[in-house]
């Protein structure tokens, strides 16, 4: 490989849970519980192992997406520790910095809600 080449692997995974949003104003729909069906996509990217052929075992990627999605799955969101307020960019840095100890080639979570259409990237940054 060029050695300015990146190779990125991404695994998807849906949960379903409820949230509010506390600090929205009065009368504001996201004021009050409501659920939302997500869609979360993590990104590994690097250089894949010359001898193996890949960047990383993508069971390995599903074991560690499976412990996060389980936090997630069927909860309040608000009540998980570091999601009070759980939006859709405090949640995909949330995600981001549960999967990077075990992942450290992610560079990027993306969270949709396709329903309505909507969705948030984080991204690491580089120097």
């Amino acid at each position: 490989m060029d050695r300015h080449s990146v190779i990125e692997i991404s695994k998807t995974f849906l949960f379903d849970a409820a949230h509010f949003l506390p600090h929205a104003p009065a009368g504001h729909p996201n004021a009050r519980m409501h659920g939302h069906s997500f869609q979360v996509t993590v990104t590994l990217a690097g250089e894949p192992d010359p001898a193996r052929g890949w960047l990383r075992d993508l069971g390995e990627v599903a074991h560690a997406v499976e412990g996060v999605r389980d936090a997630l799955d069927h909860r309040t969101l608000n009540e998980i520790d570091g999601l009070a307020i759980p939006t859709l960019e405090r949640l995909s840095a949330w995600i981001f910095a549960r999967l990077k100890p075990a992942l450290p080639e992610l560079v990027s979570v993306t969270v949709r809600r396709d329903s309505l259409g909507e969705s948030c990237t984080f991204r690491e940054t580089r120097p």
